[in-house]
């Protein structure tokens, strides 16, 4: 069935007007507490351990169920969005979610821990491509790069203040509280989207993509599954590893095959006819690898080299996220106005710069000068993230957004377990290459390391830190790379309203607003 091809009319005046912030307030909330949920947790695993008498392997599955259903629910969200409505599929993603905490909280085992994080991911895997869904559509095509800022604000607050509130509640409260405290956020949120948000039309004609769906869902997931065993096994060259991701490439491949023969597939590789777009995925493909990380090693240096506690690690890394909040609102109005291009560039060098500090990592280097570093880092990550999101869904026509916001959510979910487990391998063989930083570190690991000799102590630590420095130097070299296809991202507003799909096919008929109606795909 066809969809009208542009957002409604938002009016002469750009700016974000009370309507708009008030969908993006309900669509932060939600957003906030998804992200919030993959970091919060890391700091639980210990508990879990003594609590439910397990070992580390089957206590950090906690964390890998809920990963591997956000990245198994998510190719479903624009079809279903299509299918069911925005308003009607978020308020939906919000009970599961609220309801796998619940469950959470009162697990008595591991193993039905484990199971309710799954229903827990699964809500929470649609609450992010939604919420771009709804913002994108509600703000029109002149305002993405300031709502794709507000979106922004919780992939900034996850990695920083998961840590701290979930170390928080545990020493307050009890490990329980880590998922109890989303039951009155979740009915605030769930009340709010319920007054709030649009309603929008659902397109009931169009026919489920099954098929597509039994291959490209357990196909992300087994992949990222092998891919997220690697740091556990600490070689791609373990069958634990290479089964799981060998068949989840196999089936992903297949998936492509199938959706360049179907009409309506569950995801419409066509997209990637749009050159913006494709540019986009190329550029936030290599950005979240090397971003994501490197995030990783930041509280694990302070954790493990600095002796920090997981409150303090987190805390340590606000400068980061007071960067990112001082630059991205700005990148966002004038995303708008210029097109990405320049900023993300100029994002990209900010990155590399503040990073470079860390690859002269020593056991004692100045916390002012890495904090000052971790704000350069900040003032990028908010002039490059979401202007590259706003290059990737700006020149898509409206009937196109929940499936372009989809496919960057696919995307940052496998670049983010890549960029994970790649940096997990390289530290990791970095300390096994040093007789010292492989004894420092198998003393932080069983909380021995103060019964070291101070000689080896204080070697082990130097040596840890230079393990550290090392694998940025990796870091920062994929950093650098970004810059080869962010050249190419859309430098002025003309460009990045345009659907290149259009070029040769007549002059002026690119534009967004003006764009003749498209099949949903």
């Amino acid at each position: 069935m066809s969809a009208p091809a542009g957002p409604p009319d938002t009016g002469s005046d750009d700016k974000l007007d009370r309507g708009v912030l008030k969908v993006a307030g309900v669509v932060v909330l939600g957003a906030i507490m998804s992200i919030l949920d993959v970091t919060v947790v890391s700091v639980a695993l210990p508990t879990f351990q003594s609590e439910f008498n397990t070992t580390v392997a089957t206590a950090a599955w906690t964390m890998t169920a809920y990963t591997l259903a956000l990245a198994a629910v998510i190719p479903i969200t624009g079809w279903a969005a299509d299918r069911f409505g925005t308003k009607r599929l978020y308020l939906t993603s919000l009970v599961l979610f609220v309801l796998g905490s619940v469950l959470c909280a009162f697990a008595w085992d591991i193993g039905p821990l484990i199971g309710a994080r799954i229903l827990q991911g699964l809500g929470g895997g649609m609450l992010m491509p939604l919420g771009m869904t709804i913002m994108t559509r509600a703000a029109g095509p002149d305002r993405v790069g300031r709502v794709m800022a507000v979106l922004g604000i919780p992939m900034l607050l996850g990695p920083i203040g998961g840590p701290i509130l979930g170390g928080w509640l545990i020493d307050v409260a009890s490990w329980h509280w880590i998922f109890l405290i989303n039951l009155p956020i979740g009915i605030f949120a769930f009340i709010a989207a319920f007054r709030v948000l649009p309603k929008d039309q659902p397109q009931p004609s169009e026919s489920f993509d099954f098929v597509g769906m039994a291959l490209l869902s357990p196909g992300l997931a087994a992949f990222l599954y092998g891919v997220s065993s690697i740091p556990e096994h600490g070689t791609v060259r373990n069958a634990e590893v290479l089964a799981p991701a060998i068949i989840g490439l196999v089936l992903v491949v297949a998936f492509v095959f199938h959706a360049l023969r179907k009409d309506h597939p569950l995801i419409d590789l066509h997209l990637f006819l749009n050159r913006h777009l494709t540019i986009a995925v190329v550029t936030m493909s290599l950005f979240i690898v090397a971003f994501m990380g490197a995030g990783l090693l930041f509280p694990s240096y302070f954790l493990q080299v600095r002796g920090e506690t997981t409150t303090m690690a987190g805390i340590l890394l606000a400068p980061q996220g007071i960067g990112a909040m001082v630059t991205m609102p700005i990148a966002g109005r004038l995303t708008d106005k210029t097109g990405p291009g320049k900023l993300v560039l100029g994002g990209i060098v900010l990155i590399a710069i503040g990073m470079t500090t860390f690859t002269q990592l020593e056991a004692d280097t100045s916390y002012w000068l890495l904090l000052s570093s971790l704000f350069v880092m900040g003032l990028g990550m908010g002039m490059t993230m979401m202007p590259i999101m706003t290059a990737a869904l700006a020149s898509l026509t409206h009937g196109e957004v929940a499936r372009g916001s989809t496919l960057m959510n696919i995307v940052q979910q496998t670049g983010g377990s890549i960029g994970t487990a790649v940096m997990s391998v390289i530290l990791t063989n970095h300390i096994l290459n040093n007789q010292a930083a492989t004894a420092y570190y198998g003393g932080v690991q069983t909380g021995t390391a103060d019964q070291l000799p101070p000689d080896i102590f204080e070697a082990g630590r130097s040596a840890l830190a230079e393990a550290f420095g090392n694998t940025y130097l990796v870091a920062i070299v994929l950093v650098v790379l970004c810059i080869i296809p962010a050249l190419f991202l859309p430098r002025s507003k003309q460009e990045l309203r345009t659907d290149p799909r259009e070029e040769g096919e007549g002059e002026g008929e690119g534009d967004v607003d003006q764009a003749p109606p498209v099949m949903l795909h």
